[in-house]
């Protein structure tokens, strides 16, 4: 199956990870429940105010991504995140 991984990276003050985690698990929700994909979040090890959101095996669709668009401003990501950059890969 062709599927699609998208990885979204942002820089967020490290002092606030603890409401930064309560928008992503309330984003994560919103986009499982209405794409059933569940997203992961890591942080970069050497820079602790990058973070990165991973969405795997999302299938073919440009759907996934308004969705995502859509749960960003439901959840009012833009409080801790002035810039969210997406980047989508698919298996070579």
């Amino acid at each position: 199956m062709n599927t699609l991984n998208y990885y979204v990276y942002y820089k967020a003050d490290p002092a606030r990870v603890e409401e930064l985690r309560a928008l992503v698990e309330a984003l994560f929700r919103e986009v499982e429940a209405a794409t059933g994909i569940r997203g992961q979040w890591q942080r970069r090890r050497d820079d602790p105010s990058t973070f990165m959101e991973i969405y795997l095996d999302v299938p073919l669709s440009y759907e996934f991504r308004a969705t995502l668009e859509k749960a960003v401003r439901s959840v009012e990501f833009s409080r801790l995140v002035s810039e969210r950059i997406v980047e989508v890969f698919q298996c070579a």
